[in-house]
């Protein structure tokens, strides 16, 4: 796209915490889609390594780590002292998704970032319960939020690719298998609509499922992780336990699953980290494949999302929902070896650039599946050679994430006094509007494939012949 489009103006201050692979990802583009003044805009990073790209531009770099005990102080003047609506984009790691939100909402100033993100620790603290290192439970603080201190300025939690995007991807890939099988009558326009029409359509479940093909010019090191995205991430969320939204057709709960006694009830979690749990998925370029069950916000979310409930409030309806991510080889053999050593990480790391890839794709997608026409996969194809041409400072993966950061900066932006929200709340179609020149092909694809097939094979197996998408029979053990 030669001309890009303009999507508005930000009036105040930007602050863009953390300048990893998607700040730097995010950056050209703010410059392509807003109108702001460059002048009060500024970057905070505990690291400099890549501050040319803003000494270049004339954009301000404040080196600094945000703590608990100072980031009032440094974040409140940067608002404060600036005429307009500030805009604080948060993909940071180690800073507390939280405690910014509040701040920015207190100072009428609009918020997003991609993840709820604690302070440090949390991720690997002895003295926690496995219960409360989850997602759900960092989830509940949010949804806390939202019940304290209703509407206001606009803050949007979890909307990068996934969480994110996909959401938006659930919705579309709804229309579509309704409209193919002629249950249309119209599009959803409320949470319960949403529900009923997923309910309408017999939707069992909901896949997050992710093929990164993306392959490194030179093997990976010994001793060395390798991730095409924050790797620091990728652990922290990998070390926590297993988790996904637990399906109203589910006859039995694993072993090793266990359920939350406060909240919104809508997952469940497992006594394995998510970085060594698998489970057997689709997607279009491998066919058959095992991911791994990495714990997410949007594997609650969508499940709470599409709940439907009587009227004494118990659940009715619910898909089962969990990602399925087979991630790049190099880090798949990152996990292999982390893991060999009990799940200590490695003593170095990397994160491949889109100058260290050679080519590879991040199909990444949604799979509904136990309808009708038995799964759907709907979801973009995004090569590193699209990529490169499409935006400059990362690869396929971080586009993904960069640009659905990108559109719900627009959604802020445009309705900005919704109070907190995520992803699933807000308009798709306008998001996917503005994210979808980034994607490369978005496909739907429909498959016969089940967790099934094939099996048993030369082994006995413990599975349910009667329904081929129970947990248990996608559950690897």
């Amino acid at each position: 796209m030669s001309v890009w489009p303009i999507f508005g103006k930000i009036t105040g201050p930007i602050i863009l915490i953390g300048f990893g692979s998607i700040g730097r990802g995010i950056l050209p583009l703010i410059e392509r889609h807003f109108d702001f003044d460059k002048s009060h805009f500024t970057v905070i990073d505990p690291v400099d390594t890549h501050r040319r790209l803003l000494d270049e531009r004339g954009i301000a770099f404040l080196k600094e780590k945000l703590t608990p005990e100072n980031y009032r102080k440094v974040l409140t003047p940067l608002i404060n002292n600036r005429v307009g609506q500030a805009f604080i984009v948060n993909l940071s790691v180690d800073v507390s998704s939280l405690a910014i939100m509040k701040l920015a909402r207190e100072l009428k100033a609009l918020y997003v970032d991609t993840v709820v993100e604690p302070w440090p620790g949390f991720y690997f603290d002895k003295n926690l319960s496995n219960e409360a290192r989850t997602n759900y439970a960092l989830r509940e603080t949010i949804l806390e939020e939202r019940r304290k201190t209703p509407g206001g300025s606009t803050a949007v939690s979890c909307v990068g690719a996934n969480p994110g995007m996909v959401s938006w991807f659930v919705k579309q890939a709804l229309i579509n298998i309704a409209r193919d099988t002629g249950k249309l009558e119209k599009e959803p326009e409320t949470r319960e609509s949403w529900a009923a029409l997923a309910q309408k359509l017999g939707v069992k479940g909901i896949h997050i499922a992710e093929r990164d093909t993306q392959r490194a010019r030179h093997p990976k090191p010994r001793n060395v992780f390798v991730n095409t995205w924050s790797v620091e991430g990728f652990v922290s969320e990998g070390l926590q336990p297993a988790e996904l939204g637990w399906g109203t057709h589910e006859k039995t709960l694993p072993d090793i699953g266990r359920t939350h006694q406060t909240g919104c009830g809508a997952a469940i979690y497992l006594l394995t980290p998510g970085a060594n749990t698998r489970v057997r998925s689709w997607t279009p370029t491998p066919g058959p494949q095992y991911g791994f069950l990495v714990t997410h916000n949007e594997s609650i979310s969508i499940a709470d999302y599409l709940t439907l409930r009587d009227k004494d409030g118990q659940a009715i309806y619910r898909p089962t929902c969990h990602y399925a991510y087979h991630p790049a080889d190099d880090a798949v053999l990152s996990l292999h070896e982390m893991f060999g050593a009990n799940g200590k990480m490695q003593a170095s790391w990397t994160i491949l650039d889109e100058h260290e890839i050679v080519d590879g794709v991040d199909e990444l997608g949604v799979l509904l599946f136990g309808h009708e026409k038995n799964a759907y996969w709907y979801g973009s194809q995004l090569s590193i050679e699209e990529t490169r041409d499409l935006a400059p400072y990362q690869n396929a993966t971080g586009l993904q994430v960069s640009s659905a950061a990108l559109a719900g900066m627009v959604w802020a932006l445009e309705n900005p006094q919704a109070g907190i929200v995520e992803a699933d709340e807000i308009d798709f179609k306008r998001c996917l509007d503005v994210q979808r020149p980034y994607l490369g092909p978005v496909v739907g694809v429909y498959t016969q494939w089940t967790p099934l097939d094939g099996r048993p094979g030369l082994f006995p197996e413990d599975i349910d012949a009667c329904d081929p998408w129970q947990f248990k029979n996608i559950l690897v053990r």
